[in-house]
């Protein structure tokens, strides 16, 4: 069988297409919703690892000097001054490539590139706030791990090797698994972190919040009906544990 050809590589790279407003309201919801368990969960345990073999890149990252945009940012109109995103076309081609291997298309559903989370992370790891520069130290240093790694395995960049040998790195560092080799232990805890982050972006798009049957922001006909008796019942148990009934 011939193998699946590459959707991205040097020669077809990915093209940033998402607005600087369009994006930052991304963030915002991002931000939010990354804190949530079910877009977390599939980070690696916190059981002790072996980080001192294999290669890593530990790029010296200096900080972003930019503002941000505020507390109360206009999000109609996108801030004049807003930081430059700092993905280079390579990069970004190569967090295309690891989005859809996380996000793929199934059926109607779009994958992760197509729906333009690529453009979310670059925006993430380049606002200048702590969270975010934080999760930049990774993302940056795992991009170049997987170009390094893909160099000494295939002799090529990560984004021109097949599917199939994208996949052969990719499985060697998706999980914290029992038998996990200590060379793969800090591109584990790094992979965790981009697979965090394409995951909240995907499912804040409007695709993913439809794939997973998100009903939230829908106006109700009528007058609104109130919660139902289950709610209301878990409410006031939650006030009486805290001591806060009527």
């Amino acid at each position: 069988m011939a193998d699946k050809k590459n959707k991205y590589s040097s020669s077809k790279p990915y093209q940033s297409s998402l607005t600087r407003r369009g994006a930052l309201k991304w963030l915002g919801a991002i931000s939010t919703a990354a804190a949530f368990p079910a877009l977390i969960g599939c980070q690696s345990s916190s059981k002790k690892l072996n980080t001192s073999k294999g290669h890593w890149p530990n790029l010296s990252l200096s900080p972003v000097s930019a503002n941000g945009y505020g507390k109360d940012p206009n999000l109609i109109i996108a801030p004049k001054n807003v930081w430059p995103r700092i993905l280079t076309t390579e990069q970004l081609t190569l967090v295309a490539v690891l989005a859809d291997i996380i996000v793929p298309r199934e059926g109607n559903v779009p994958s992760a590139s197509e729906v333009k989370v690529p453009d979310v992370v670059d925006e993430w790891v380049s606002a200048p706030y702590s969270r975010q520069q934080a999760d930049k130290e990774y993302i940056l240093n795992i991009l170049t791990w997987l170009d390094d790694e893909s160099i000494l395995r295939f002799n090529a960049l990560f984004i021109d090797v097949s599917p199939a040998k994208q996949l052969m790195i990719v499985d060697d560092i998706a999980y914290n698994k029992a038998d996990l080799s200590a060379e793969f232990a800090k591109p584990m805890l790094a992979f965790a972190r981009i697979r965090r982050l394409v995951l909240a972006a995907f499912f804040c798009s409007p695709e993913g919040t439809k794939d997973i049957g998100y009903l939230g922001n829908v106006p109700i006909a009528g007058d609104y009906p109130g919660p139902t008796d289950e709610a209301i019942q878990h409410l006031n148990q939650v006030l009486d544990n805290l001591g806060l009934s009527l």
